[in-house]
């Protein structure tokens, strides 16, 4: 049985011009989340364990799920020095985001965090869920994970933006992610999605990331107009809302339709 693994689904996607869709998952604890996320035309869940409260196993259990049905689980933890970096990326995460990266250093740091030596500093484990926790070589292990694991880091601030050509500059960064409502909270415009400087972000993260193969990518703007103008300027990687909107969202719509059925 072979012991190497496919290109990363979501990289293969990107690199063909097309564009990812993520899930944000802030209030699922079940695996079926997963299966949702497919159904619905996802390609991976973003797992927020910045903002939403997770145990370890259960980010497992979920990236498990996802991984046995084509769903890459992604992972955005809380720092560059977040400590379960490596333990989630050992347990099946398929790749981490990192929230307010603000320069090359910390971007550096994030790429140290994610894969193994030279290209990184992770530390090697064995029996890996990627392989069906077969027995394989470390050199083999670590060269094909090193390969299928996505670097995301996410410009959240002024400094950050400020940085973002450099951040992408990181050998081993796939994805600069504009994290469009923290940046413009940070710029003193919460809430202004429509702002030239959000556009002026997007344009700088796919032109930057271009120059080094890799790919901008834009959350936090829960509009599909203006999530499909970020794709058509050249966003390949978007969240498009979390589970928690989308449920609130259809809940509410099915009430407000009963409660106008019922006054007609």
């Amino acid at each position: 049985m072979s012991q190497t693994l496919p290109e990363n689904p979501l990289r293969a996607k990107m690199r063909a011009g097309q564009a990812v869709f993520g899930l944000s998952v802030r209030l699922a604890r079940s695996p079926d989340i997963a299966r949702i996320a497919r159904g619905t035309g996802h390609d991976f869940l973003f797992i927020d364990a910045q903002h939403s409260v997770f145990n370890p196993e259960t980010i497992a259990t979920l990236c498990h799920a996802a991984m046995g049905i084509g769903v890459v689980p992604l992972v955005r933890v809380r720092s560059v020095e977040d400590p379960d970096v490596a333990l989630l990326l050992d347990n099946g995460a398929g790749g981490i985001v990192f929230p307010d990266v603000n320069n090359a250093a910390e971007a550096k740091r994030a790429v140290d965090r994610c894969l193994f030596p030279p290209k990184g500093r992770r530390s090697v484990s064995g029996g890996y869920p990627q392989f069906d926790y077969r027995g394989t070589p470390i050199a083999q292990a670590s060269a094909a994970l090193n390969e299928a694991t996505l670097v995301v880091c996410m410009v959240e601030t002024a400094e950050g933006l400020e940085n973002l050509e450099a951040i992408a500059a990181v050998p081993g960064v796939d994805v600069v992610h504009v994290g469009a409502n923290d940046l413009l909270t940070s710029l003193g415009k919460p809430g202004q999605f429509d702002d030239p400087i959000v556009v002026q972000a997007m344009d700088r993260a796919v032109a930057a990331t271009a120059a080094h193969g890799g790919f901008a990518g834009c959350g936090g703007n829960r509009d599909v107009a203006r999530q499909a103008a970020s794709i058509r300027r050249g966003v390949r990687f978007l969240t498009t809302q979390t589970d928690l909107a989308f449920l609130s969202a259809a809940a509410s719509q099915w009430t407000a339709g009963l409660k106008k059925a019922l006054e007609a």
